[in-house]
């Protein structure tokens, strides 16, 4: 084993670590380590979108903006604390700016106004975009300031395990504030090379920033790059809380290549064309079987490219009319070709799709593309190349010519917007020197804005620098000299178990692969987008039977596997303990209930799944006032609650008052 002493410990290596570390850095604490299996491995570097988008406070032209407007947009979705929607609001700016200094080239005009666009969940135009690879650039943009600042890096590591010093309360109650807590004080790495492992790797740190991702390893349909699975398990494990764990987004994605089919994708009007399993066989529009003359749903189509997230208000709406669609019934109808049906479901832009006219686009798709120089032209493609030609090279650069083959898509898991809680610092509310940044905390609520989750890791990471920089030169419990003893008090359980002699040799488990693909294709099925009670209590039956039968890791991936594991066992009771509270359908999953003989009438609360009556169960808003928290306890058993969500704080902000406060500071 390797020992080694930093004051901050970076797990991970996505836009959030990375601009943690710069901060830190420039905030003067200069000792530090980034610990990640590789700098280009994470979903930051990886993913993307046609325009993917940065969400942050308007600084362009007349339209009215303020901190407190764009605080109020975050606290509207719902389930969010409003200490944490005024906190991303006021350093939206500050963390925005801090990315065009390092050379982030957003567009601006020549008066120096940086311009935007409306996104998802957004009444302003508060978005940005640099095209599809916004958070690449981020990240490729911090590494040379990583680099450059001469921040060590050490890669090829793997976390297994944090350190934690629990309080020695053994007897407190399961019902107080968090019944878990303590002081993290490092973590342990497998270390890795050549993909095998050499041996381990502990940090001791005064602080740890956890910057590790969603859960990407959960679902098998997902548009995580492969090489990411996440490590929130490890925080789990150790008793970190969560919030919001169901609150996932799932949208349309391709699947050969991992990347979502959100805006211009969608509003150049391909052609989607389900085929037998073959992928040639059978090829038909299918979306023409829902309508009632050619062309009909083209204008779903439309509203798919800044509508992309499945939203659950926007499938049949309530207005009446049994056939006035959302478009996000086009996300169910892939599910019904793909899984129900086991048919292929392929975007083609090589034609124009059945019934494209004018009239069936509509006034506010004809009038975007007409504005766009593109209502004119022939073909899908032709539209792509006009308004946005780099989301054509995107799939190039992957070997994928969308001007000649049809591009496969799925109903994919994307982000998700719960994850470990944090207080308005971003450190967790019950393991103190543990700080949650990026995907991995969960701000979030039920909804938010398209790109407020890359506003969010970069404000988490200033914010959690911050307060590290306040406290330097207070030592936590790497100071302590019992801190080490109580790392051989509490094993892990065989989640995280160690090996017993340090010096043993790894064993490979040539099971892990298969194991991995049926723990995924269980989360697909059981916690995407549409979600039924039953399967969720079976799912987690073979959950906690797998588990509970599973033997002591003896390789990195296998240890993986438990993380994941164990993630899957929380996700899952998370979602049954909201199908029990009876929320119902809300955010970017519906909850469905069979009925039997539904009427033709009462079809705007009803899907058709495949010729089966489906009722989709109505949301009870009142839920949107509360948070739900998740933990696991000392003993392994899984808890949740409802807590009332933190409003928006009304701070005195009276100049001399707060310029006092900083002098005293």
């Amino acid at each position: 084993m390797e020992t080694v002493r930093v004051h901050t410990l970076i797990i991970g290596s996505g836009a959030a670590g990375l601009s943690a570390a710069i901060h830190l850095h420039r905030f003067g604490i200069t000792d530090l380590l980034i610990a990640t299996e590789s700098l280009h491995g994470g979903t930051s570097i990886n993913t993307g979108s046609d325009k993917q988008t940065y969400y942050k406070l308007s600084l362009c032209g007349a339209d009215a903006d303020s901190v407190r407007d764009m605080a109020e947009t975050y606290f509207a979705g719902g389930s969010m604390h409003g200490d944490l929607a005024l906190a991303e609001a006021a350093n939206s700016v500050r963390a925005f700016m801090n990315l065009t200094e390092l050379g982030l080239p957003f567009p601006a005009d020549d008066y120096g106004q940086f311009v935007g666009y409306k996104t998802d969940h957004d009444p302003r135009q508060r978005a940005t975009s640099i095209g599809p690879y916004t958070s690449r650039e981020m990240c490729r943009a911090m590494i040379r300031e990583v680099q450059k600042l001469g921040i060590p890096v050490r890669e090829n590591v793997f976390v297994r395990e944090l350190l934690v010093q629990q309080d020695p309360d053994p007897a407190a109650s399961e019902t107080a504030p968090h019944p878990v807590t303590g002081e993290v004080y490092g973590a342990e790495f497998y270390v890795m090379e050549n993909g095998t492992e050499t041996g381990i790797l502990r940090v001791l740190a005064e602080n740890v920033v956890f910057a590790v991702g969603g859960p990407g390893g959960l679902y098998r349909t997902s548009v995580y790059p492969t090489v990411h699975t996440g490590a929130i398990g490890v925080a789990l494990q150790a008793g970190a809380a969560a919030q919001n764990l169901p609150e996932s987004q799932f949208g349309l994605a391709s699947i050969g290549f991992r990347w979502n089919v959100s805006g211009t994708y969608m509003q150049c009007i391909p052609r989607f064309i389900s085929t037998d399993a073959d992928g040639t066989s059978d090829p038909r529009e299918f979306l023409e079987e829902y309508a009632r003359h050619p062309g009909e749903l083209l204008p779903l189509v439309f509203l798919k490219g800044y509508q992309w997230p499945f939203d659950s208000r926007k499938t049949q709406l309530n207005t009446g009319i049994v056939r006035n669609f959302g478009s996000s019934m086009i996300d169910i109808w892939v599910y019904v070709e793909t899984v129900l049906r086991g048919r292929r479901v392929w975007l083609d832009f090589r034609k124009d799709p059945i019934g494209l006219s004018r009239e069936n686009l509509g006034t506010e798709a004809w009038n975007y593309l007409e504005k766009s120089g593109a209502s004119t032209l022939e073909t899908p493609i032709a539209r792509l190349e006009k308004m946005n030609p780099s989301a054509i090279e995107m799939y190039a650069d992957h070997g994928i010519d969308i001007r000649s083959e049809m591009l496969e898509i799925a109903v994919c898991a994307q982000h998700n917007n719960g994850g470990l809680a944090g207080d308005v610092n971003w450190e967790s509310v019950n393991l103190r020197r543990l700080f949650p940044i990026g995907e991995v905390n969960g701000s979030h609520g039920v909804y938010r804005p398209g790109g407020s989750a890359l506003n969010s890791g970069q404000v988490g990471a200033l914010r959690a620098a911050q307060t590290i920089a306040k406290r330097a030169g207070k030592a936590g419990k790497m100071g302590d000299p019992d801190a080490e003893v109580s790392l051989n008090k509490t094993k892990p359980d065989a989640g995280g178990a160690k090996p017993d002699t340090l010096g043993e040799k790894f064993l490979p488990d040539p099971n892990w692969p298969e194991k991995r693909r049926v723990l995924q294709y269980r989360m697909t099925a059981a916690g995407g987008f549409l979600r039924k009670k039953d399967l969720v209590e079976r799912a987690l039956s073979e959950v906690r039977q797998e588990r509970e039968h599973s033997i002591p890791p003896s390789c990195m991936e296998s240890q993986r596997n438990s993380w994941l594991l164990l993630t899957q066992e929380m996700y899952l009771d998370a979602i049954r303990f909201q199908l029990d509270s009876k929320v119902g359908s809300r955010g970017s999953a519906i909850t469905l209930k069979e009925s039997a003989g539904v009427s033709a009438s009462s079809a705007i609360s009803c899907l058709d799944l495949n010729g089966k009556q489906t009722e989709i169960v109505p949301e009870n808003e009142d839920f949107r006032n509360f948070v739900q928290e998740t933990w696991l306890a000392p003993n392994g058993t899984i808890h949740h609650r409802w807590v009332p969500r933190r409003p928006i704080p009304e701070p005195d902000s009276w100049f001399e008052n707060v310029w006092r406060k900083n002098r005293e500071a």
